[in-house]
């Protein structure tokens, strides 16, 4: 489980966040939405370590990340994978490679062992035999594919995923938001997701927070989303013509 306590941040004397609280439960996707601008990137960078709060805590299962040392805060993010939103991958390496990075980066295993491993995390997000590949002959799902791949390659205890459908069709969204969902529960981790994107919202969103100008507006899961009375929240959630036909259809049948 990861904890955030009373997490202020401020840039040239511009406060984004304010006082936010929080937990994310560990073994279920945990959804952070909001409009652009509101703050929800700039939370996640401060409990993966990018940017220090001005004040409040980050507690990594009751471990305090803000007041680590160096040396403690390198330890606590082998713990952790990231799926960056362009997936990030390393144009000039293949599958195999960039699967392998952060072992041959942060452990002391053998070639052999860091290929096995790689091999097997391929394997898991269905991309079998596509070792020798480069990311540039890979589709975008392929390369969200090779990026969860990596991104669990250290057996994390916690996941984030920024973005993780941008740039990808409606279909193979759900193939990405499937697998995020299926090895959360899997491998029982504490996953994070950081998107605005509804059908994710309403396909795997366990928990929702939603951030409004710098501050937790509200918090519930994907079924409370859909009939929940802040407003706020209808603004977002409704905000296109097919999402107010939903509500509409749904309000009729009340």
């Amino acid at each position: 489980m990861i904890e955030v306590k009373n997490i202020n941040k401020s840039f040239s004397g511009n406060q984004i966040l304010f006082d936010i609280n929080a937990q994310f439960l560990q073994g279920k996707v945990n959804l952070i939405i909001g409009q652009s601008g509101s703050g929800k990137s700039v939370l996640a960078k401060n409990i993966v370590g990018l940017h220090t709060p001005d004040t409040g805590e980050v507690l990594f299962d009751g471990r305090n990340f803000v007041q680590m040392s160096r040396q403690e805060k390198t330890e606590v993010r082998k713990e952790i994978g990231m799926l960056f939103q362009g997936s990030a991958l390393f144009d000039s390496m293949t599958v195999e490679e960039n699967v392998m990075f952060p072992l041959k980066m942060f452990t002391n295993k053998s070639h052999k062992e860091r290929l096995d491993r790689a091999n097997f995390c391929l394997e898991r997000v269905n991309l079998s035999g596509k070792n020798k590949l480069y990311p540039s002959e890979c589709s975008g799902g392929m390369q969200k594919r090779i990026a969860i791949a990596r991104a669990i390659a250290m057996q994390p205890k916690y996941l984030f995923c920024d973005e993780p459908n941008s740039g990808l069709d409606p279909k193979t969204s759900i193939v990405i938001d499937g697998l995020i969902q299926e090895i959360t529960y899997e491998y029982n981790m504490t996953t994070i997701v950081i998107t605005h994107d509804m059908n994710s919202v309403i396909e795997i969103g366990d928990r929702v927070m939603f951030i409004y100008k710098g501050k937790k507006w509200w918090e519930g899961d994907r079924n409370s989303i859909l009939t929940t009375d802040n407003q706020e929240i209808i603004d977002f959630v409704y905000a296109s013509s097919f999402m107010k036909e939903i509500r509409d259809n749904m309000q009729k049948k009340i």
